[in-house]
């Protein structure tokens, strides 16, 4: 199985009154429901426009884009995917990027989109120890006062390598405690979390509002792969209660492995949580 992580390194380096979380709080069903597109990496690039007519058909209503080998938008430009997604009533709020050559236009393109956040998907730098975290952590920091610029928000998108620990000190908690938690958002794969034997909830409160960004997934903790709603380990609904300690704003699903096909899949997904009464 080839992660997204490595598949990045191959190619190319719930509230109530005014919080801006999904609004199921309001009715008590779920909506505004967000996929990551790696879920339909193969679609996207195929047929761009028609993936996301389809995804739009099956109810999904926001959107974060990957990097692909055709660029950041699978071909498309920045005011190409911005159309398409208005006109199909859906929101592009997010895109995962590299921290590379490439940053600035990453960055640029991203205004062009009118995109609300910029993701980094995979550590600039490799090394699992505290000094390389400390020095990625640094160059997040610069990152997110050049995102800042162009009035978007900068994040991290974590995998499972981040939970190792170098002489007992959680890695991924060395970003936590180093970034400025004003300009430095995480976006929280609770799939990948889960699978290392950690909690989500304990990170929600010792780092409270710091994860407005979720990819959502259930996983095969066996197999460490990620499955449909309901089929897996995770409890999907016990997370999207935890929405407002988390600071939680929009959720992805994402899921790279499929039974059948990933569009059967993501109508799978969705229908689970469209028929979840919180």
């Amino acid at each position: 199985m080839q992660s997204r992580r490595n598949f990045l390194k191959t190619s190319g380096g719930l509230a109530i009154g005014t919080i801006l979380i999904p609004r199921f709080a309001y009715t008590g069903k779920v909506k505004d429901v967000g996929v990551q597109l790696y879920s339909v990496r193969k679609e996207m690039l195929a047929d761009a426009p028609g993936t996301l007519k389809h995804l739009a058909k099956i109810g999904y209503k926001e959107l974060e884009s990957a990097k692909s080998e055709k660029g950041n938008y699978y071909g498309l430009q920045p005011k190409e995917i911005k159309k398409i997604t208005q006109d199909l009533g859906m929101k592009l709020r997010s895109g995962h990027v590299l921290i590379n050559n490439d940053w600035q236009r990453s960055v640029d393109e991203a205004a062009e989109t009118g995109q609300e956040y910029l993701i980094c998907s995979s550590l600039p730098t490799n090394g699992q120890t505290v000094a390389n975290y400390q020095h990625c952590a640094d160059i997040f920091n610069k990152a997110a006062e050049d995102c800042k610029k162009v009035n978007i928000e900068f994040g991290y998108h974590n995998h499972e390598s981040e939970f190792e620990k170098e002489n007992g000190q959680v890695l991924y908690d060395v970003l936590l405690d180093r970034t400025d938690p004003k300009l430095v958002k995480m976006e929280m794969d609770l799939g990948w979390i889960i699978v290392t034997g950690n909690d989500p909830n304990a990170y929600f409160e010792k780092y409270p509002g710091r994860f407005p960004l979720w990819h959502l997934k259930d996983m095969n903790k066996e197999k460490k792969q990620s499955t449909e709603f309901g089929k897996g380990g995770v409890d999907i609904t016990g997370l999207l209660k935890s929405a407002k300690k988390s600071g939680m704003k929009h959720f992805f699903v994402e899921q790279e492995e499929y039974t059948n096909t990933a569009f059967e899949s993501l109508t799978e997904d969705y229908n689970y949580l469209a028929k979840l009464n919180m």
